[in-house]
């Protein structure tokens, strides 16, 4: 079927109504930036799911942030969207206003040369992120270790995709097929959504991020769906491989293992995160426990659409007290999450 025949089966498709969700942020932005959802039909209906590291990060981890920052002699080194995301009652921007110390970085790596350049400054890295970086933070930890840097540790907020999946499925999401990440993919393989699909009975498609790769994969996911085939499907063979990548894997059980862990708006997800070992506790700066999920504005309604239960424009904030300016939740802060990706349409 010639491409144009594709965009016009999913312009003019009207069968049963399905729900398709994307589970990667930058899916998300991809889907806003080519505008996807202006070609679909009424009956195709695109949720944005929990595949924003940013949004999914609750207000506990945050709040410790904002409480290291605070203490003489620490910084904090984050990304630049971390920055905006409130807490329980602010941001690590307000708390920088009011003398926290806050460096914002482009990359983990970058956290080494500030640790040489200021030897009696402790350096706390925000390690916030799915599959996709969290190799990078071993990468960090070996350069730790091989410098005999004393004065750099990390707060972790690292999210497996699968639990939070699996959570959706089982809490009423009644999602009928998932586009799987790209950029987890990558990482992982794409068998690694088997077990979901077979489980949950749903389909699962692997897509890039352009346009005509988001279209096709869309439109293989609505065939899978309709023919009842809940397998996983790569659309992104050019990136994308069936199996994991054994390196990565093996870095990745040097440094970290599973755990239960907190998604904002969804509470701790059995096994759907990444701590250090214990014998990597000295670089911990107090990850276990950050399972508090106080909302700054009660009536943020970030978790729900997470879960694919509302839609941005149901939240009451939205476009009102709630804009990129002035975000009541992290939805709203990040280029890859779902608030702020509906402001910009």
């Amino acid at each position: 079927m010639e491409f144009s025949q594709l965009v016009d089966y999913l312009r003019n498709y009207d069968g049963p109504k399905i729900r398709l969700m994307e589970v990667c942020g930058s899916h998300t932005h991809a889907i806003s930036e080519h505008g996807i959802r202006d070609i679909l039909s009424p009956n195709i209906e695109l949720l944005s799911g929990p595949g924003c590291p940013v949004c999914v990060t609750p207000t506990a981890y945050v709040d410790k942030l904002i409480e290291l920052s605070l203490i003489n002699g620490t910084t904090v080194v984050t990304f630049g969207d971390l920055l905006r995301v409130p807490g329980s009652k602010e941001s690590l921007n307000e708390a920088k206003g009011r003398g926290g110390s806050v460096e914002m970085v482009y990359s983990p790596m970058d956290v080494l040369d500030l640790a040489k350049r200021h030897p009696d400054r402790n350096f706390v890295f925000a390690a916030v992120g799915f599959e996709t970086t969290a190799p990078i933070y071993t990468l960090l930890l070996d350069n730790v270790l091989s410098k005999g840097l004393k004065n750099i540790q990390i707060l972790t907020a690292l999210k497996t995709m699968p639990g939070a999946i699996g959570f959706l499925c089982e809490n009423g999401a009644n999602i009928d097929g998932f586009i799987a990440p790209g950029h987890v993919s990558a990482v992982t393989g794409a068998q690694y959504f088997d077990e979901l699909a077979s489980k949950y009975k749903i389909p699962f498609a692997v897509s890039g991020f352009a346009a005509k790769e988001l279209i096709i994969a869309i439109y293989g996911l609505i065939q899978m769906v309709l023919n009842k085939d809940y397998s996983v499907k790569n659309f992104y063979t050019s990136v994308v491989d069936n199996e994991k990548n054994p390196i990565i894997e093996k870095q990745l059980a040097k440094y970290f293992e599973p755990a239960d862990v907190a998604w904002r708006g969804m509470g701790i997800i059995e096994n759907s995160g990444l701590i250090l070992k214990e014998e990597y506790a000295q670089f911990d700066a107090g990850s276990i426990g950050l399972d508090v999920d106080n909302k700054k504005n009660k009536a943020c309604r970030c978790g729900d659409i997470l879960m694919g239960k509302a839609k941005p424009e149901d939240c009451p904030l939205f476009k009102k007290a709630c804009s990129p300016m002035t975000p009541q939740g992290a939805c709203m802060v990040s280029e890859e999450g779902s608030c702020f990706n509906a402001w910009r349409r």
